[in-house]
C-alpha cells in the first residue's frame, strides 16, 4: 500500500490533496496547503487559464464554439460545462481568487445554447442540469431553478431520462441528477431533496447498480468498466462513490463492490477501462485504456476504504 500511495502522491496537486484527505491520516493543515496549489499549479491552474474573459472555455457552453451542430451525437469535452465539472473534480478551492473570478464570469456572461438561459438556471436535460447543479453547489451559486427543474422531471420509477417522451429512466441521466441533488442538499438543506434522492437510490439499488432486475444480466457491459473523467456517463465506480459520499450502506451494493475489488491489478492500482472519446483541452496523464490510472485508483481506494470501515 505504501508504494501505491507514493505513486498517487507523485501526481498532480489535484490528486495529491485528495489522497492526503481520503487515504491517509494527514493533518488538516497539510491537506489545505496541498489543496491551495490546485488553483496555481498543474492541471487546475492550466484549466483556469484557458477560460476567456467572456466566461467561456473554447467558445461554448455545452459544445465548443467550433462544434458542428448538425452532428447531434458529437461529444467534445472542451467547452464550459465540462470544464467546470473538471474544476470541481480537481477540488479547486472555491474561495481562491482565480476560482472566484472564473465563476463570476460564468454567472454574469455564460448562457446555454438551448434557449439562452443563464448557466446557473440550467436548461432542460437532467444529465446536463445535474452536473450544473453540482457545480453551483460547489461554488456557492444559487441553483434553485436547477433544483426545481430536476424535481419536476423525476420519473415514476425514481430516476430520470434525457429523452422527452421516456417513461423509463436512464442510468446516465439518473446518476447526474442524483449527484446534483445530493450536492444541493448538502449546500442548501432544501427539504424536498432527500425523498427524491432516496427514490433515485432505490432505482439504482434495485438493479444492484448495474444488473437487470428481470434476468440478472448486465444492463450494459460499459457500466461495469472504470472510466475517468466520467463526463455524463454512468459506471459502477461512479455509483459506488455516491453511496460512499452519502454514507448509505446496503447489502445490494455487495456485488458491485466485489466487481470493483476484482479489477485491482497485481501492482495495487486500477486500470482505466473506458475512455469517453472526444476532444479535450489537454491530457492530464497517460490516458490509455488498460493502463493503470491514478484517478481511477484514488476513486476505487476511497470507496473500498469506506466499505471496509463498516
Amino acid at each position: 500500500m505504501d508504494d501505491v500511495l507514493d505513486h498517487l502522491l507523485s501526481g498532480d496537486p489535484a490528486i495529491r490533496w485528495q489522497v492526503l484527505r481520503d487515504l491517509t491520516d494527514a493533518r488538516p493543515e497539510d491537506v489545505a496547503a496541498e489543496r491551495a496549489k490546485v488553483a496555481v499549479e498543474g492541471w487546475g491552474a492550466r484549466l483556469l487559464a484557458l477560460q476567456a474573459e467572456d466566461g467561456l472555455w473554447d467558445g461554448g457552453t455545452y459544445r465548443p464554439g467550433w462544434a458542428d451542430e448538425d452532428r447531434p451525437m458529437f461529444d467534445a469535452w472542451t467547452a464550459t460545462h465540462f470544464s467546470l465539472q473538471q474544476l470541481v473534480d480537481f477540488g479547486v478551492d472555491p474561495d481562491s481568487p482565480a476560482a472566484r473570478v472564473a465563476v463570476e464570469r460564468v454567472r454574469v456572461h455564460v448562457r446555454w445554447e438551448h434557449a439562452g438561459e443563464p448557466y446557473f438556471d440550467g436548461e432542460v436535460e437532467p444529465c446536463i442540469n445535474g452536473v450544473a447543479l453540482s457545480v453551483a453547489a460547489y461554488f456557492g451559486q444559487d441553483g434553485h431553478r436547477l433544483i426545481d427543474t430536476l424535481l419536476a422531471g423525476q420519473l415514476a420509477d425514481g430516476g430520470w431520462n434525457c429523452w422527452d417522451d421516456a417513461d423509463v429512466s436512464s442510468l446516465h441521466s439518473t446518476i447526474c441528477a442524483l449527484e446534483g441533488l445530493r450536492d444541493a442538499d448538502a449546500a442548501t438543506g432544501d427539504d424536498r431533496i432527500p425523498e427524491a434522492c432516496r427514490r433515485a437510490e432505490e432505482y439504482l439499488l434495485a438493479r444492484r447498480l448495474l444488473w437487470r432486475r428481470g434476468d440478472g444480466g448486465l444492463i450494459d457491459p460499459r457500466f461495469g468498466m472504470l472510466s475517468y473523467p466520467v463526463r455524463w456517463f454512468y459506471d459502477v465506480l461512479r455509483a459506488l462513490d455516491h453511496f460512499r459520499l452519502v454514507n448509505r450502506r446496503d447489502p445490494r451494493l455487495a456485488d458491485a463492490v466485489a466487481l470493483l475489488r476484482a479489477k485491482r491489478l497485481p501492482n495495487g492500482l486500477w486500470p482505466l477501462e473506458n475512455t469517453h472519446e472526444g476532444p479535450t483541452l489537454f491530457a492530464m496523464e497517460r490516458e490509455f485504456e488498460g493502463f493503470p490510472s491514478r484517478w481511477v485508483t484514488l476513486r476505487a481506494l476511497r470507496v473500498l476504504r469506506w466499505c471496509d470501515a463498516s
